[in-house]
């Protein structure tokens, strides 16, 4: 093939996966509603930084609201401390439509949590404690400062690649919610108890990417603590929703309608996700994130509180970051390969500690099985894995 020919070969891979990199970032593909920018808004909390430096913003959530309900910042990358003023752990959201820009999640009641992220200029919305709640205004002025970015033509093959997984994952998670929810409406209990962890299992794998759409996040992995009556509040429902009835309960009874329900939002997911290219700091930071809400609160019990099916949702959790890093792999490897070797070896401690309470059919023992110091150690593997996946996205020159 001659230079000419590579050359166009090389130009049309860039457009077409620059047309999806720059839909993403223009909301265009995602059915998220493009930020605005300009939009007339009053600066009830200007924050503003030098050249070279980060802006800073506080927030307080409370128990109905956030304080300030409006904040103005920057554009660019901005610092804002989350201060948890309610009585109940909570996430903060920055919103552009249904799509979640960034978040902190787990910001335990009197705890203060900072978040650093980049941010277009435009108009966005932020969670304010409850999904019954309110949510508050962020506005995004000026313009985007300069910034290095690694080259597109390198990242092609991996947002590909990525795209391929995605796909499988949510074809996959939709035929497993489908027979679930028709051993529910069969009023087969035993059958739905077996079905539960790996149709959930899916959903886990792609979790860094799937609650980028808040909207059906919240409504098929959403727990109990996010609303008001916990599991009486008729918001509730999604997996957990029918875990509870599933395991809590022990009967199927009243079921059928969540069922169909949660049949029909992944099946919009799929939807969403196939039209839909991740740009490669998307992948990096969502790998990070994942493991960090593993290390913080999924070691605690808290992903399967009613079923105990804990180590199926750490362990898909695990491969969907794994999948990640595998794809970013040859352009790691030149940036930093140290940091390469590094996350092969936290994987592969990680991986020894969950053999443990595996069976030979891939199936996992219930959470309470597992030793106090077991706990333990895959606590601190998941804390070693979540600060060197959080340095992916600035060797590979994403942030």
């Amino acid at each position: 093939m001659k230079q000419s020919q590579i050359a166009a070969v090389v130009a049309f891979l860039v457009i077409a996966a620059g047309g999806g990199y720059y839909a993403w970032q223009q909301g265009g593909d995602t059915g998220a509603s493009k930020p605005v920018a300009g939009a007339a808004a009053p600066p009830v909390q200007p924050s503003s930084a030098a050249p070279g430096k980060v802006a800073e913003a506080t927030v307080t959530v409370s128990a109905r609201a956030c304080d300030p309900e409006n904040m103005t910042v920057p554009a660019g990358k901005v610092t804002f401390s989350i201060v948890n003023k309610s009585t109940r752990a909570l996430e903060w959201e920055i919103l552009s439509g249904v799509m979640v820009v960034d978040e902190r999640e787990n910001i335990a009641p009197g705890f203060t949590q900072k978040l650093t992220t980049t941010l277009e200029p435009g108009d966005y919305e932020i969670t304010c404690g409850l999904l019954t709640n309110p949510k508050g205004k962020l506005h995004v002025t000026g313009a985007m400062p300069a910034s290095v970015k690694p080259k597109l033509v390198d990242l092609i093959g991996p947002m590909a690649e990525y795209k391929v997984y995605l796909g499988g994952e949510a074809a996959g998670l939709g035929e497993a919610t489908v027979k679930f929810a028709n051993a529910i409406k069969a009023g087969d209990l035993d059958t739905a108890r077996k079905l539960y962890a790996p149709a959930r299992a899916h959903y886990e794998s792609i979790k860094p990417i799937a609650e980028l759409f808040a909207d059906l996040d919240a409504a098929i992995d959403a727990n109990a603590g996010a609303y008001e009556k916990k599991e009486a509040d008729p918001g509730f429902g999604g997996f957990h929703r029918i875990e509870y009835g599933l395991f809590a309960q022990s009967n199927t009874t009243s079921l059928a309608p969540l069922a169909d329900k949660l049949s029909i939002d992944v099946a919009q997911l799929g939807e969403r996700l196939r039209t839909l290219t991740v740009p490669p700091d998307k992948m990096a930071a969502g790998a990070a994130s994942l493991i960090e809400q593993v290390a913080s609160s999924k070691i605690a019990g808290e992903g399967g509180r009613y079923s105990l099916t804990d180590l199926w949702d750490i362990q898909a959790n695990v491969d969907g970051a794994r999948k990640i890093v595998d794809l970013l792999r040859p352009v790691l490897a030149k940036a930093d390969n140290a940091l390469t070797t590094r996350l092969d070896i936290d994987f592969s401690t990680v991986a020894a500690i969950l053999a443990r309470y595996r069976a030979a059919d891939g199936s996992f023992a219930t959470y309470d099985k597992m030793t106090e110091d077991d706990r333990a150690a895959l606590q601190q593997a998941m804390v070693t894995l979540a600060n060197d996946l959080a340095a992916l996205s600035g060797a590979l020159g994403l942030s």
